[in-house]
């Protein structure tokens, strides 16, 4: 079979872009319906006249995003379940959806929203499963909570009976305030912090103060999609900035006021890279310049394993131009939805009044054994076992890799609970690897499919799998790193494609 696909060459528009754009528009319109086969890659590459890599990205952002499904052995067919579906599910079956795409295009205000790719797709299923952001299970401190929680539960009162301060529990708040001052560099207090659901309810809160159709939204480039995909959902103008191995490249900062500009200063995500001190003082410079805000999401800070972390953005911040997103999702898990926000005192009373019309505060319980864990020192304690536990695991997946995979290169393997890997020029690219592997029971990510989105459509982009560590044992990661060299050497090695060849 063959789409009805237009691409248009030259174009500011990059044809990865146009196939998925073309093709999420025919599955939203019902012109390709659930379960509808679709095209191999070489045919739908032969049928246009561009590379396969390109038509292979184009397909692999639709099933990041669940337009489409790959199955093995069988071939890709239009997803049973597509997002917006289940976001606005019609409740009469005869209406076709076609109609409820156009009906819902005529809604005053309506968008079509991305959303990144947060769960898991492939489950247990897998030998190995490289999967980022993802704590050890085994870790969570079990038993401490049980006896904390316990005692909360049996002492609550009216504490679960009634409304709390949506801006969180202060005895939590006040745990925060105490641990960034000496980990974080940040002087804070509690009145300046609110609780959130983690970082993503961080950034949806702080987007509602600050973003506004037209606004201008810096972002890494590569970012994460789930900041990346919310700010365009709030209408804001996306102006991507390049990564480098310093981190943001501060030169490219565009000469725009009243933006914001969000970051992953301690451990880029998705490359990894530490944001160097000059550029941070220049970032700083750039929002006090332009009155613009910066969002400093500080996901896995806690998770460095040579020399001290330079102090966060928020603590080197002397104009209140910094915004500091926490979350407890990676050193405890994410199943528990907590996290904070840490605020310049003037957005403080309308960040409340917000947090209140989105959802009355988080829950009191989790609240308050969190609170008992962290000023008992069992946190600290916990942090430091971890840390221990993933160093070794980051040191197994360096040594695996050497092992198997010499003249590759690793980005970001300082901090955090993943890494960049850059594959050796003798590899196909990253989505063909990805795609081979998953065969084979080994679960490796591009940058798309990890939950990052990239604004570079060179062939260089598609060189890059992010390996996440810290849920697999030891013995896990050189299994699957194993497995997976034994797979690429019995594939032919992908010819050098001509520039003109890359679409």
């Amino acid at each position: 079979m063959s789409l009805p696909l237009k691409l248009q060459s030259p174009s500011p528009i990059g044809l990865q872009t146009q196939i998925f754009e073309q093709v999420r528009e025919m599955i939203l319109q019902g012109r390709l319906r659930p379960g509808e086969p679709l095209p191999a890659t070489r045919s739908l590459s032969e049928q246009l006249g561009i590379s396969r890599n390109t038509a292979a990205l184009a397909y692999e952002r639709l099933a990041a995003e669940g337009y489409i499904e790959t199955r093995h052995s069988v071939g890709t067919f239009v997803s049973m379940q597509i997002p917006e579906h289940a976001l606005h599910a019609a409740t009469r079956k005869d209406i076709a959806p076609a109609r409820t795409a156009r009906r819902m295009k005529a809604v005053p205000g309506h968008r079509d929203f991305r959303s990144q790719a947060l769960v898991n797709p492939h489950g247990r299923r897998l030998v190995a499963d490289f999967w980022v952001g993802r704590p050890d299970p085994d870790s969570f401190p079990r038993k401490t909570w049980a006896r904390l929680i316990l005692r909360r539960l049996l002492s609550a009162g009216s504490a679960l009976t009634e409304y709390r301060d949506p801006s969180g529990l202060i005895d939590l708040r006040q745990a925060i305030a105490d641990r960034v001052r000496p980990t974080r560099n940040i002087a804070t207090n509690a009145d300046e912090i609110i609780i959130v659901g983690g970082c993503q309810d961080g950034l949806n809160l702080v987007s509602r103060l600050l973003v506004t159709p037209g606004s201008t939204a810096v972002v890494e480039s590569p970012c994460y999609q789930g900041a990346a995909f919310l700010f365009e959902s709030f209408g804001a103008t996306i102006v991507p900035v390049p990564v480098d191995d310093r981190g943001l490249d501060c030169r490219r900062l565009p000469d725009v006021r009243n933006a914001i500009a969000y970051v992953t200063p301690s451990h880029q995500y998705p490359l990894g890279v530490t944001l160097s001190l000059e550029r941070r003082l220049g970032l700083l410079a750039w929002a006090a310049e332009t009155n613009s805000y910066i969002l400093e999401d500080d996901y896995d800070s806690d998770f460095r394993f040579h020399g001290a972390p330079i102090a966060a953005l928020k603590g080197l911040d002397r104009t209140g131009r910094v915004i500091y997103l926490g979350t407890f999702s990676k050193c405890l898990g994410a199943g528990l939805r907590l996290g904070y926000v840490i605020l310049p005192p003037e957005l403080v009373e309308r960040a409340r009044h917000m947090k209140t019309l989105m959802n009355n505060g988080q829950p009191w319980l989790e609240q308050a054994t969190l609170a008992d864990f962290m000023q008992s020192g069992g946190y600290e304690h916990h942090v430091r076992r971890i840390r221990k536990l993933y160093f070794s695991r980051r040191n197994a997946l360096l040594s695996s890799l050497s092992e198997h995979f010499p003249g590759g290169e690793t980005i970001g393997d300082e901090a955090g609970m993943h890494l960049a890997w850059r594959l050796p020029r003798h590899l196909p690219p990253a989505s063909k690897v990805e795609s081979l592997a998953i065969e084979a029971g080994i679960g490796v990510y591009t940058l798309a499919s990890g939950a990052a989105v990239n604004f570079d459509a060179s062939a260089e982009s598609d060189r890059f799998l992010v390996l996440g560590f810290s849920s697999l044992k030891e013995r896990e990661i050189a299994i699957g790193i194993s497995k997976l060299a034994d797979v690429l050497s019995k594939r032919p090695t992908s010819p050098r494609r001509s520039k003109s060849a890359r679409g």
